[in-house]
């Protein structure tokens, strides 16, 4: 009768991790609690105006908060600090509350400090907003000693919070930036009537203040934590989802813009000079901002791997194209409110030029990242594959829902008992679905001809999946296997010091010739590799 109901017990790494999993989460709730009843006290202490008290309903929760939370999460803190000299060090769940922990306490000390600045220069003192940050800087401080702890620190996600505090500090910075110059530039252009009360510079300097504060945020976690070496998968997604693909969009948009002004300054007078100029401070902030930070993160990817380098190109080709291809339904879309009833020939002269100021910012990037007059040096890849299958899907997707539309659009029409307007309601479905045609169409014969001229006979994959214990970072390492075997990589960190001086050759040459659907592959301590096939 045991050895029936075997199976069916769970094991007890099963039940480890949804202990583990549970207990996190209830720690998380109860930090957070308290941290919010302690900063609502600390601000009750520091605030000096009795006509913004909140009563004593306010401090009733505060103080339930804090004396009944914190306690409860000390003692559970506790019980956990003193089991992670075993499995739980190395457990998810414990990188994984840290990481989550570090990255709230870091947002929410953010707003409330640089808040509070930007309130100071506005000649306002806001007791709550410093109460709230300096509450919740302890929490990260605390927080961030047990992630260097060397005895009980995060053997798993050790680099996540690492890389959320970098990109969240470049958020800031660059946000900061954009707010900082655009009423630089008001000021400048327009000669912009500042707000009633201050003047035009305090916000200048409120958004300063938050330019500062998020680039201290970036140097910290990018440059003396040394988040910039790091090469790993999630550290490479967030260096061109947001280094590249974010930047890209922010600088190409305002670029377009700052374009269509001065395509409607040239051939489209129809608004007040002060009118056509409101959107250019923005617009010019924008393109500055972005285009530094992608030109800066651009560079950093070419430094990387093939992979992370053809992904950043890719990137930059789906931007282009997307730019690219607006322009053509908005141009298209122009032309066909352009041949109908005088309705608004300003604003169809307007969408006119939108058009083109999208194609002639889109266009040239999409070129230069796509090369298409070039044989592509990775036909072929993963990458580029899940790029044309991707855009050639979408595209397709939105022509199929532009086409709906336009076939109601002439139903409507005909089942009405008129032909009045049909232009003017499908012209936008229509100029959509024409440019997504062509893109569709043009990733398509791409993708035929990638996969035509593909070598007949590929190389033999005889490892569908790799799973590397070793201690420390070992991105590159990985790289190094899924690249000369084909096989997905898994990376498991040892606990301990016993780190490996095995060179990726050595651990590739090692891999010759073994077969098998899952590999165990071990390094260290020292030189030494040890490669095992394991059973089905």
């Amino acid at each position: 009768m045991s050895a029936l109901l075997t199976p069916f017990a769970p094991s007890r790494g099963a039940q480890g991790t949804v202990r583990r999993l549970i207990v996190y989460s209830i720690l998380f709730v109860l930090v957070a609690i308290a941290a919010t009843g302690v900063s609502g006290l600390l601000g009750r202490l520091l605030e000096t105006r009795p006509d913004v008290a909140e009563g004593p309903g306010g401090l009733a929760l505060s103080l339930a908060f804090a004396l009944i939370a914190g306690p409860l999460a000390v003692v559970l803190w506790w019980f956990q600090w003193r089991r992670l000299d075993g499995p739980d060090r190395s457990s998810v769940a414990w990188g994984l509350y840290l990481s989550a922990i570090s990255f709230v306490s870091l947002v929410t000390l953010t707003i409330g400090l640089l808040g509070m600045a930007a309130d100071l220069i506005g000649g306002n003192w806001s007791p709550e907003a410093f109460a709230i940050g300096i509450t919740w800087l302890v929490v990260w401080v605390l927080h961030r000693a047990m992630w260097g702890s060397g005895r009980k620190g995060p053997l798993r996600l050790r680099t996540v919070p690492l890389v959320l505090g970098a990109v969240y500090g470049l958020v800031v910075t660059a946000t900061g930036a954009i707010r900082t110059l655009q009423p630089v530039f008001d000021q400048a252009l327009l000669a912009a009537d500042a707000q009633i009360g201050s003047p035009w510079w305090s916000s200048v300097l409120q958004a300063f203040v938050w330019a500062v504060g998020g680039a201290v945020i970036w140097w910290w976690h990018w440059v003396r934590e040394r988040a910039r070496a790091l090469r790993d998968g999630f550290a490479s997604v967030a260096l061109v989802v947001v280094g590249v693909l974010a930047a890209a969009a922010v600088a190409l948009g305002g670029l377009g813009a700052a374009l269509l002004v001065a395509l409607r300054a040239a051939f489209d007078r129809s608004d007040p000079w002060r009118v056509l100029l409101e959107a250019l401070p923005l617009a010019v902030a924008a393109a500055a901002v972005g285009g530094i930070v992608w030109l800066y993160h651009g560079r950093i990817a070419q430094e990387r791997s093939d992979a992370v380098r053809s992904a950043a190109r890719l990137v930059e080709a789906g931007i282009g194209l997307i730019a690219a291809a607006s322009g053509i339904g908005v141009v298209v879309n122009a032309l066909l409110a352009s041949i109908t009833a005088p309705l608004a020939g300003d604003d169809a002269r307007t969408l006119l030029l939108g058009g083109i100021a999208a194609i002639i910012v889109g266009a040239p990037i999409w070129w230069v990242a796509w090369q298409p007059l070039r044989v592509a040096a990775d036909a072929g890849t993963t990458a580029r594959r899940v790029y044309l299958v991707a855009v050639f899907g979408v595209s397709a997707v939105v022509a199929i829902v532009a086409l709906l539309v336009v076939g109601y659009r002439i139903f409507e029409v005909v089942l009405a008992g008129g032909g009045g307007g049909l232009i003017e309601r499908i012209r936008a479905p229509f100029g959509l679905l024409l440019a997504t045609a062509l893109v569709a169409s043009y990733h398509f014969a791409v993708w035929r001809h990638d996969r035509d001229t593909a070598p007949a006979v590929a190389r033999a994959r005889t490892i569908d999946r790799v799973i590397l214990v070793s201690a420390g970072d070992a991105g590159a390492l990985a790289e190094a296997i899924a690249s000369a075997t084909g096989a997905s990589v898994t990376r498991w960190t040892r606990a301990g010091d016993e780190g490996s001086a095995a060179a990726p050759e050595r651990v590739v040459e090692a891999l010759a010739g073994v077969a098998g659907r899952r590999v165990l592959v071990v390094l260290g301590p020292g030189e030494r590799i040890d490669v095992i096939p394991l059973a089905e």
